[in-house]
């Protein structure tokens, strides 16, 4: 009995199927580089309702971290600024700008401004800034060099592995708890030296354990 297919079509078939698993294998390989947690929201950089400018607020005129996130150093989480810290200066400076209107609104009625959150980690996740601030992990590890951003994005990928990676080596990101919210200090010896001898000092061990983040 004649074969069906022609050994030429049993070839052809051979090369399409082929080629469909190297463009199904590349295709899977691009999809998981994008999905992966460094690119996942790393560089997210949502519009806020208000174009507020790190860089001339933390940079040009050198507010402290702290004059608006001031729970950092003493709760679990970052507080967003009350309007009322805004129209401290606000009231005098630009206070008449059609940029601030949304501010002056909040400020007038009550309701807050609707900042949208950029750092975001997972309802899982368990994170305490107050543990990091004092033990002289600065804002520029996890947040990098906001005071030279106009628009704030997301510069590191939050992911577990990234928090493990730290937590096996903290001795490199440690500094002296007066310089964690000066974005721009550079120790004068090795980092890691230093750290390591703040370590000791106050006794710092990162947990690596689950429950450390998942409670």
């Amino acid at each position: 009995m004649s074969a069906i297919f022609s050994k030429q079509f049993d070839t052809k078939l051979r090369l399409a199927a082929g080629a469909a698993i190297l463009l199904l294998g590349a295709a899977g390989a691009v999809l998981g580089y994008l999905l992966h947690p460094k690119q996942l929201d790393t560089g997210y950089t949502p519009m806020q309702p208000v174009p507020y400018s790190h860089k001339l607020h933390a940079g040009n005129l050198g507010l402290d971290c702290l004059y608006c996130h001031n729970t950092v150093d003493r709760a679990s989480y970052a507080a967003v600024p009350a309007t009322e810290t805004c129209m401290n200066c606000h009231v005098r400076v630009k206070e008449k700008s059609p940029k601030l209107q949304l501010v002056r609104d909040s400020y007038a009625t009550g309701r807050p401004v609707p900042w949208v959150k950029v750092h975001r980690l997972p309802d899982y996740v368990y994170f305490n800034h107050q543990a990091h601030i004092t033990s002289g992990v600065s804002c520029v590890n996890c947040h990098g060099r906001v005071d030279q951003m106009v628009e704030v994005r997301q510069v590191q990928p939050l992911s577990m592995a990234w928090c493990l990676d730290c937590h096996k080596n903290p001795a490199p990101h440690i500094r002296p708890a007066e310089y964690v919210t000066k974005l721009d200090w550079k120790p004068e010896g090795d980092a890691a030296q230093l750290g390591a001898s703040l370590i000791r000092a106050k006794g710092i061990k990162p947990p690596i354990n689950c429950s450390g983040c998942h409670r």
